[in-house]
């Protein structure tokens, strides 16, 4: 089939606004699956994705349709994340088409990941066609949701399209809009090849398999593949389409959505946005656009039994064949023992790591506090990359620590607008301006540092405004703060799970409440244990834990004093000698304390 035929093209909208729904009624019109094998979200294939109603990772399908002309056309569908955790799967799957059917709810109206994903779309020259979903809703605003949809990408009135992807209102419209606006690929299937890789998975018996869409020339079994981020080379065995299942075809031609195999057993050699050419007829220039996977926020993995550890290692490595976002390597705590610190996208992004570790592998983890990345500028010059308190460099050696900047863009009803400029307030925010989408939904622009907003914001930004508001954003830059290292000490130990970087504004409310905590979550001894906090070497907070104390003198009756005195000067030695050689034990409850600390 020429390429005049193929429509590439995804579907982009904040979370919760029906795209995995639309994807459905698509599938279910184009006879793609039969009744019987339809259910909800079928492109999630996750559990958690259904468990949890969002998209995690892109889905690539392809349908074909008959249209009223009796053409016969190959729709490629991307379904994408909705989520500011999965930016870059949206970002990649949008450099692999060349339309986007950007959804809004009739109800909701345009939200934060709207704007950004309209953004992110017009960047990447596609053409959108808005549909407004639920227009079968009650509180259906389909006036004003137009409006705001107008001023949001500059499209005309009778360009937008109103749909319902749950009950299949409109989708007949929708399939003529991607017919008649969205361009076909262009016909270069004589050049090199050119192949972008936006999406891989990993099978036990095939190995990593990338998701490539061939921009020029023809890929096909026998061909050797080149990437050209790396200098490995693959033999091609199989190429072929998305149909649910993987379906073997003779070739790709550019302008197709598809898969190859060339048993490639290090998924880290897979990396979304390179460029695959061939041995034979290699180009000259990759395709523009790829940016290394940086994770934002890092936590430490520990198997709350040690005897766990080398299973860890094989979960953490099968979940990485199937998601290149996540990053670990092995550390070892005082307090915790051998265990991984893992670099992660965003706090769901954690979640989903931890929840698919306990779930699919049937590990306990203790998870230690999550934090991001600050860069620290040494007295030398030199700059050293921060990722754990435990790796923070001595405070006479540090000229300055940087810490990570977001621009945050928040969509809220106006009349919460005062809530959400006191939150960030709170949260060290720089305010930047205010933009009204329409008479009574505003847009707000914060610079926010990431550490501050990576634990509890967001509930408080729903809280405050009961769960109007939406949250976007994107790193900005790494700027300088009077940052702190707060340390906690157990029996004068410093406890390295319990550390962490905190604002010096901040620092002692901080380690007074942890104290405070700490000495509700740690058993009583035979000896006092003090629980201090220290900036440095000053000690800025401590609290006691009081000794179990024995009655040495309960046989004594009577008799002089100097034979009871005896016995105490005796057990205060003894438990002198105790304090100073006695070890602690630590409850997985006081090291979680931090996360209840910041939650407060």
């Amino acid at each position: 089939m020429s390429t005049e035929h193929i429509r590439n093209f995804c579907i982009i909208a904040h979370i919760d606004h029906g795209k995995s729904t639309l994807a459905d009624r698509l599938l279910e019109e184009t006879h793609t699956l039969a009744k019987k094998d339809m259910k909800a979200q079928v492109l999630d294939s996750m559990d958690l994705e259904r468990e949890r109603g969002i998209t995690i990772k892109s889905h690539p399908i392809q349908m074909k349709y008959n249209h009223s002309n009796e053409q016969k056309f190959i729709f490629n569908l991307i379904d994408t994340p909705g989520h500011v955790d999965f930016t870059y799967e949206v970002s990649r799957s949008l450099a692999a088409c060349e339309g986007a059917l950007l959804l809004v709810d009739a109800v909701q109206g345009v939200e934060a990941q709207t704007v950004s994903n309209s953004y992110l779309a017009i960047e990447n020259d596609l053409t959108i066609i808005p549909v407004i979903n639920k227009v079968d809703l009650d509180g259906a605003r389909i006036d004003e949701v137009t409006h705001q949809i107008m001023e949001l990408i500059g499209c005309d009135e009778s360009e937008i399209l109103s749909a319902s992807a749950k009950s299949g209102i409109g989708i007949q419209d929708i399939f003529d809009a991607i017919i008649d606006r969205i361009p076909p690929p262009e016909e270069r299937s004589d050049g090199p090849l050119r192949a972008m890789i936006f999406d891989s998975m990993y099978d036990n018996y095939k190995g990593a398999i990338p998701y490539v869409r061939v921009f020029d020339g023809v890929l096909k079994p026998g061909d050797t593949a080149n990437f050209f981020t790396h200098d490995r080379q693959y033999d091609i065995t199989e190429v072929g389409h998305f149909v649910m299942k993987q379906v073997p075809a003779k070739q790709l031609r550019a302008g197709d959505v598809g898969y190859l195999l060339g048993s490639i057993r290090n998924v880290s050699h897979i990396l979304p946005g390179d460029t695959i050419t061939t041995k034979a007829n290699p180009a000259m220039e990759r395709l523009p656009g790829y940016k290394e996977i940086k994770p934002m926020v890092f936590s430490g993995l520990y198997p709350s039994d040690a005897d766990d550890y080398d299973q860890l290692r094989t979960a953490l490595d099968k979940l990485k064949l199937n998601d290149a976002s996540l990053l670990y390597e092995p550390e070892t705590s005082e307090a915790l023992g051998f265990g991984f610190r893992c670099g992660f996208l965003g706090l769901l992004h954690m979640e989903i790591i931890q929840e698919r570790l306990e779930r699919e592998f049937d590990i306990a983890l203790v998870t230690t506090s999550p934090n991001v990345q600050y860069k620290v500028e040494l007295k030398d010059g030199s700059i050293v990359e921060v990722d754990t308190p435990a790796k923070m460099p001595s405070s006479g050696d540090i000229q300055a620590i940087l810490e990570p900047h977001v621009s945050a863009e928040i969509i809220t009803p106006k009349e919460y607008i005062g809530g959400i400029m006191t939150l960030c307030q709170k949260k060290r925010g720089i305010y930047k301006n205010t933009n009204y989408i329409t008479a009574d939904k505003a847009q707000l622009h914060y610079d926010l540092p990431l550490g501050e907003i990576i634990f509890d914001f967001y509930d408080k930004l729903k809280s405050t405004t009961r769960g109007y508001a939406s949250l976007d954003y994107h790193i900005s830059d790494y700027v300088s703060g009077d940052l702190k290292k707060l340390d906690i000490l157990i029996n004068n130990e410093v406890v390295d799970a319990l550390s962490m970087i905190t604002h010096s504004n901040d620092a002692y409310d901080r380690g007074i409440a942890l104290c405070s905590k700490l000495k509700e979550l740690i058993p009583r001894q035979m000896f006092d244990v003090p629980i201090q906090a220290s900036l440095g070497h000053k000690i800025i907070s401590r609290s006691t834990v009081k000794a179990i104390k024995k009655n040495v003198t309960a046989k004594c009756y009577g008799g002089d004093i100097t034979r009871k005195q005896k016995l105490w000067k005796k057990q205060k030695e003894g438990k002198k000698r105790m304090k100073s050689i006695g070890k602690v034990e630590i409850p997985q409850e006081a090291l979680l304390a931090v996360l209840q600390i910041d939650s407060d």
